[in-house]
């Protein structure tokens, strides 16, 4: 392999760092670095959702694309919204996914969408952002 080659696959591995923390039983949770995705957000009228949890309208709960939910891992996972346009930001629960939704577009609950800001009759909030908080946190 190239040196520059190398040294690119060991940036990129650098840039990937993640911090082990021991747990109980000696099982090691690994704690991947913050990304914030930048979509847009719809609102939708929760019920039974893919994760399996019934949730309503003032429930502050979030569906995240199908490109990202897969298999359900980030099933009950907190988030942080930010609305940009407000700078309002709220935690949601991750209980369903979009089939609709681009890759880091996100489909929220009729309250959660008007607590950043925006009314209903506004359908879309164009430029959020949002990220994961760490699996187990909640408000």
């Amino acid at each position: 392999m190239a040196p520059f080659a190398m040294l690119a696959v060991f940036l990129g591995a650098l840039t990937a760092i993640v911090t082990a923390t021991p747990m109980d039983g000696g099982e090691i949770e690994v704690l991947e670095k913050r990304v914030t995705h930048t979509g847009k957000a719809t609102y939708y009228y929760p019920g039974l959702g893919a994760c399996g949890e019934t949730d309503g309208n003032d429930d502050p709960v979030v569906a995240i694309s199908h490109l990202i939910y897969g298999s359900g891992g980030n099933c009950f996972q907190y988030m942080q919204i930010t609305n940009p346009a407000t700078g309002t930001s709220q935690y949601a629960k991750t209980v369903d996914e979009c089939e609709g939704c681009g890759q880091y577009d996100i489909d929220l609950s009729p309250s959660l969408f008007k607590s950043l800001g925006a009314p209903l009759s506004q359908g879309v909030i164009n430029g959020v952002e949002w990220h994961f908080m760490a699996k187990g946190w909640s408000p």
